[in-house]
């Protein structure tokens, strides 16, 4: 008589369910197409783009190699001319000196204040809370008015600046007709134009910070300098990181208190790209807007190269989490 295994329910189901091909994973299928009307929402900021930046480029390349009439409009194709008179102009060394130099002057100063004024001001008090409101009235003031407030402490006779150094026995200073303190005067005014809204960005930033965190370091001994320098810095960097590329590029572009202070003068110790850009481009009717336009070609490469340069260098270091 033939013995057989008994057969328990459900056991020809397992085996069939073994021996099946394993099913391909969900991350393997076929994605699904993206629908196309989504791209219908690209499209009015596209059109702004367009209109404001690719077509004001495209007119600024085309008249950089144009001759230009009474009315600004191109008539002749000069090719490479206007670069080439650009590039020989004696000036146009000093020009960009200047232009880096007050890059300096305003960037490095603005942040190094802002950053301590925020480092002092980061507790909440009463006392904190009026300060924070005064340092950050100069981000309402606009170019213009900042500009004249500062044209009036400025004045060689009247002036506040001069009538502090008179009361210590000295004499006063040509500060926005001598060529060396020209660039610097306009550099102060800006340096006070922006202290403000630095403080507003770092102080936020430092209001971010985990309170475990300093807790932590405070535990560990770390106070004063110590915990500003190795805990509340670090962590703020992205902040510093975003108010350098911001400020750099916003100095590369200053006009409003050059226009107002100096302009340009004396013998234009105080003259950047951009306010040589105006000068050829509008200012007494010069209407020279292939040169222009060629200025304002370089000046885009140079904020740009400068920009790259600090993403690579800084951005880097950065955690930007």
């Amino acid at each position: 008589m033939s013995t057989s295994a008994p057969r328990f329910a459900g056991q020809n189901s397992s085996v069939h369910r073994l021996q099946s091909p394993v099913e391909k994973p969900e991350q393997e299928r076929k994605p699904q197409r993206t629908p196309i009307t989504q791209y219908w929402y690209l499209l009015p900021a596209g059109i702004v783009f367009c209109i404001f930046v690719v077509y004001p480029l495209f007119q600024t390349f085309r008249l950089s190699v144009s001759g230009t009439d009474l009315f600004g409009s191109a008539d002749t194709f000069v090719g490479l001319r206007n670069f080439t008179r650009l590039f020989t102009n004696p000036d146009f060394a000093r020009i960009l000196v200047n232009t880096a130099l007050f890059a300096v002057y305003t960037v490095v100063p603005t942040i190094v204040i802002s950053l301590a004024i925020s480092l002092m001001l980061n507790r909440e008090s009463l006392v904190n809370r009026v300060f924070r409101t005064v340092f950050a009235l100069p981000f309402a003031y606009s170019v213009s008015a900042a500009s004249i407030v500062f044209s009036a402490f400025f004045n060689p006779a009247t002036g506040l600046f001069n009538e502090i150094i008179r009361q210590f026995g000295g004499s006063g200073v040509g500060w926005l007709t001598d060529e060396r303190f020209a660039l610097l005067s306009i550099a102060l005014t800006t340096v006070w134009m922006n202290i403000g809204y630095n403080i507003l960005v770092l102080l936020a930033g430092l209001g971010s910070v985990p309170e475990d965190i300093v807790e932590a370091a405070r535990l560990d001994g770390a106070s004063g300098l110590r915990l500003q320098h190795y805990i509340m810095i670090p962590l703020i960097r992205p902040q510093l990181f975003f108010l350098i590329v911001t400020g750099t590029i916003q100095s590369l572009e200053s006009f409003g208190q050059i226009h107002v202070l100096t302009k340009g003068g004396p013998a234009s110790s105080s003259t950047t790209l951009v306010y040589d850009i105006y000068l050829h481009g509008f200012a007494n009717n010069n209407s020279n807007f292939g040169y222009a336009s060629a200025e304002a070609l370089v000046l885009i490469l140079v904020v740009a190269i400068i920009t790259v340069i600090q993403f690579g260098g800084m951005g880097r270091k950065v955690d930007v989490a």
